[in-house]
């Protein structure tokens, strides 16, 4: 045997099996194994170890007989690096463990060779790791992917990147890679900037998307365009946000929005199939944009559950409950649901509802409680009988229930209703209530929404998406007189509540672009020259009609894994500071690399 601490002249890797691999029918064979000690058990002399590498794990006994293994096993830690020799023996009748691929056989052990001794870990390798704070599990990464749960999440993000390669490859689509290093277009969301070494006081920026390229592929034939994309953005983070992330990027000549709902439904049909094993319903159900935020509060609603959004703009138009009427007459809207079986909501949760309506630009949180057959609220008296039976009439108002009201612009009252809505459901679920399946797959195209919207700060009009894409042809007569009511061909796909991607039909016009740029979004000539102005000629040499998309392959990963947070499916993800714990970054240049750059730091100034 070798010598369990000789670090020199370490033979090559000899595993015969992975630790998931060993069955009955292996008894009475050799095998060898090679990973990370799970766990260690002395049974009154009779030594176990239960040896795990990414496929599994295998119960290992030692020899008793052995002194030179006897010897060794108290000085065993777990999480060290070990190869194990020995003869695989079916486990007596009445010990397996039908928890283990593994369970009906051990490997009895000969030999064992050290490669590695570790340290204690700083917290569990199991999943009662959850329990510790993030920033420490981060920190220590490369610990916290040992865990089976994140190996089966890294396993599934590799399975559904085969899944979509082999399905673009079967489409005739063509993977081509575009470039890391772009140009700053400020139109869109915070850029990561790359001073340039060779060309002094130039700048780069990462692609916050490879839209230009792909839409110069078109123009140079390419026709059928993927990539799994890497994108940056400089922005706040969230659980669903990462300064760099992956797009599934596509682009496509020739086709309709019809064509894109068809390859997207193909795409993900074969994506749950691959992954879960599971069949999807196509063709998935649209909605409109404005059917949406009525109905949901949401351009991304959650149709697992109802309590769906109802407008009585105009059944409080003349009420004698100002704060109504006033609203409706001045332009507004005042919308309600009904959160069926909350009247019971506590004082502490109905003020951090209002709390919620407050952050987004609601003066309060109106509301009716149906309790033991009366109706309860500070606003019922001001409204009338007539007023009431409507509300409990459209709303199915019954014992138990509560409604919430927002009043204001159209568009803010969906918005406060639509967070109200998700959050009393998950009010009803604390209480018992089953409302969201996570495997209820409710897949929908949002579409027609409005091209572009006008930014209050800005003076202008700012689009809605990005100013590529196509208005709905019957509404370009809008653009000149009211440009807010003109419909983009954009096309939004949402799964239960998350957007897991979005793209339009493109602009391939050069006249109609550029007018998008200048006339209706008001930036300067000479802007657009600088920024778009290869994108605007290249159009000019035959650019076909084309489209595209891009999902967030972290967002759909996260969906399949049952995760709740993208960074549980990134192998190393940054905080919601943008830091990397583990190698701690970003951190700072030298003052030679500023110089090279011809970048001076001000930040120790500021």
């Amino acid at each position: 045997m070798v010598s369990p601490f000789n670090f020199l002249n370490i033979p090559g890797m000899k595993r015969s099996h992975h630790c998931n691999q060993l069955r009955k029918d292996n008894a009475g064979s050799s095998a060898t194994l090679i990973g990370w000690i799970d766990s260690l058990r002395d049974h009154g002399g009779v030594f176990f170890l239960d040896l795990r590498d990414r496929e599994g794990k295998t119960q290992v006994v030692l020899d008793p007989e052995n002194q030179t293994l006897s010897e060794l096993f108290p000085k065993l830690k777990p999480e060290s690096v070990i190869e194990v020799s020995g003869e695989v023996r079916n486990r007596d009748e009445g010990t397996e463990n039908r928890n283990l691929s593994t369970g009906d056989i051990e490997l009895f052990a000969s030999s064992i060779l050290v490669h590695n001794q570790s340290k204690t870990p700083p917290f569990p390798l199991d999943e009662t790791a959850d329990k510790v704070g993030e920033d420490l599990r981060l920190t220590y990464r490369y610990l916290d992917l040992r865990r089976q749960s994140n190996l089966n999440a890294l396993k599934l993000r590799h399975q559904a990147s085969m899944s979509i390669r082999k399905y673009f490859d079967d489409q005739d689509f063509l993977e081509i890679e575009t470039p890391m290093l772009f140009k700053s277009t400020p139109e869109g969301a915070r850029e990561f900037l790359v001073p340039s070494r060779l060309n002094e006081g130039k700048f780069y920026a990462l692609p916050q998307s490879p839209q230009q390229y792909k839409q110069m592929l078109m123009v140079a034939g390419i026709e059928r365009y993927y990539q799994l994309a890497r994108c940056f953005r400089d922005e706040d983070l969230r659980a669903d946000r990462q300064p760099e992330f992956t797009q599934i990027d596509l682009e496509m000549s020739f086709i309709d929005r019809e064509d894109m709902y068809a390859l997207i439904e193909g795409l993900l049909s074969t994506v749950w199939k691959d992954t879960l094993g599971e069949e999807i319903k196509t063709p998935f159900l649209r909605m409109p944009y404005h059917d949406a935020m009525n109905r949901f509060g949401s351009d991304k609603p959650d149709m697992r559950f109802g309590m769906e959004i109802q407008d009585f703009s105009e059944d409080f138009r003349e009420s004698g409950f100002k704060v109504f009427a006033g609203t409706v007459q001045s332009g507004g809207s005042v919308k309600a649901f009904n959160a069926k079986g909350l009247a019971d909501i506590t004082q502490g949760e109905l003020k951090h509802l209002e709390e919620t309506a407050k952050s987004l630009g609601a003066k309060g949180l109106a509301f009716i409680k149906s309790e033991g057959g009366e109706w309860k609220s500070p606003i019922l008296k001001f409204l009338s009988e007539a007023e009431q039976e409507t509300l409990r009439s459209r709303l199915e108002v019954g014992d138990g229930d509560i409604v919430f009201f927002a009043a204001g612009p159209w568009e803010s009252s969906c918005n406060i209703l639509g967070r109200i809505r998700l959050e009393a459901a998950t009010l009803l679920e604390k209480r018992g209530q089953s409302l969201r399946d996570p495997k209820d797959w409710k897949f929908l195209w949002v579409i027609d929404f409005p091209l572009m919207h006008f930014e209050e700060e800005e003076g202008r009009y700012v689009a809605s998406h990005h100013p590529f894409t196509s208005p709905v042809e019957e509404d370009l007569p809008l653009l000149e007189t009211e440009p807010k009511k003109v419909r983009g061909q954009h096309y939004d796909i949402v799964l239960n509540g998350v957007e897991l991607g979005g793209g339009s039909i493109r602009i391939h016009q050069p006249d109609v672009q550029k007018k998008i740029f200048e006339e209706v979004l008001k930036i300067p000539a000479d802007v657009v020259k600088t920024r778009f102005g290869y994108m605007l000629e290249s159009f000019e040499y035959g650019a076909p009609p084309h489209g595209g998309i891009a999902l967030g392959l972290d967002r759909l990963v996260t969906i399949l894994a049952g995760k709740e947070s993208i960074r549980d499916v990134i192998a190393f993800p940054k905080t919601q500071k943008g830091q990397d714990l583990m190698t701690d970054s970003p951190g700072s240049a030298t003052e030679r690399q500023l110089l090279d750059l011809k970048v001076k730091s001000i930040a120790e100034d500021v």
